[in-house]
């Protein structure tokens, strides 16, 4: 161990913090403001947040603020060792906002609009700074016109899928399963893998959904709770889109190894 490893240690520790942190208080106040418990809604103080404190209640924090804490450590150590492109520095503040849009996608199925727009001015600037502005905007164009079909063919399904709730005598939900979100974001992640690959990127994230969804219905079945409204469910797609263009900016010999030569 070397000095310098100090920097990805403080870095990615402080990383996992800034994440937890937007990650608890975006989806509830659309704002930056003084941390709350998740659990009772209770104000914490800022030196019992940053130390993980319970709150006045003692209610102690939820797990996902330690894995969170404890990956985005690991991953900030990883690229200090195998930096993308982009480098070290731009690498943690790219993870920084991928882990964001996951954390609250998978707890809230929500792609918050100030995410949506940072992100865009990020991923623009990355793709612009890595690959050049046009194959950047392509990529955003086209992120954004395959996610539309997509999105459209949702809303068919949607209105199918709630037309055979009402014939079954269930109450007709208003679940979609793509989002305008899923839509911007595509977009966003077009910008930061550019026009070759955003198509790639789109069908790992399918791919990992359809994996996904297999498995949970295999563990639906298995413990009993398999039904014929199963099928019926949808799971946020953002955090598939998330885990796609991360394994392609920080893992991008297992990606090229898959592309066609």
């Amino acid at each position: 161990m070397t000095i310098s490893l100090i920097v990805p240690f403080i870095l990615g520790w402080l990383a996992g913090m800034i994440v937890n942190y937007l990650a608890d208080v975006l989806p509830i106040t659309r704002r930056l403001t003084q941390p709350t418990c998740l659990q009772c809604n209770t104000p914490i103080s800022w030196k019992d947040y940053l130390f993980f404190q319970p709150c006045a209640n003692n209610h102690a924090r939820n797990k996902r603020t330690w894995i969170t804490q404890s990956v985005i450590f690991l991953i900030s150590i990883y690229i200090w060792f195998q930096a993308p492109k982009m480098g070290y520095w731009l690498g943690v503040l790219l993870l920084i906002y991928l882990g964001i849009v996951f954390v609250i996608d998978m707890e809230h199925r929500l792609i918050l609009h100030p995410t949506s727009i940072i992100g865009s001015l990020l991923t623009l600037g990355l793709g612009t700074y890595t690959r050049g502005i046009v194959p950047t905007l392509l990529g955003g164009l086209l992120g954004f016109v395959i996610l539309l079909a997509f999105y459209y063919f949702g809303v068919l399904f949607a209105r199918l899928r709630a037309k055979r709730m009402q014939a079954q005598g269930l109450p007709a939900d208003d679940e979609e399963a793509l989002g305008a979100g899923d839509v911007i974001l595509a977009t966003v992640l077009g910008f930061l893998v550019g026009v070759d690959l955003i198509w790639f990127c789109i069908l790992i994230s399918i791919l990992l959904g359809g994996i996904v969804s297999f498995f949970l219905i295999v563990w639906l079945i298995i413990s009993g709770k398999y039904n014929k409204n199963a099928l019926m469910m949808f799971i946020p797609y953002g955090p598939y889109f998330i885990i796609s263009a991360f394994l392609m900016i920080y893992f991008p010999a297992a990606i090229q190894f898959f592309l066609p030569k």
